[in-house]
């Protein structure tokens, strides 16, 4: 794997992840009975965007480097997919 395709890959696995861990530990206005003038009570209460940033950054690299692993340390590829799934064609035989 070189390492275009490793940081394309991990742009967009970060990015999924981002999605992910976002709603974690996501504090309302609504949950501390402190709603704003003007503002939903959905609202999200103060910041949280870099822990959830720093949160997919970490999560990004254990799958990265569990994906790094199989590739480079077990010579694993995209081609043996198919080696791994079982066969799903009909037999033609009765």
């Amino acid at each position: 794997m070189n390492w275009i395709l490793f940081a394309a890959l991990f742009f967009v696995t970060w990015w999924l992840v981002l999605f992910v861990v976002l709603p974690f530990s996501l504090r309302t206005q609504d949950d501390d009975q402190d709603v704003t003038l003007g503002t939903v009570s959905s609202a999200p209460r103060g910041p949280h965007m870099l822990r959830a940033f720093v949160r997919a950054t970490i999560v990004t690299v254990i799958v990265m480097g569990i994906l790094y692993g199989l590739t480079m340390g077990l010579g694993f590829s995209f081609d043996d997919i198919m080696r791994v799934m079982p066969d799903f064609t009909p037999d033609a035989s009765p």
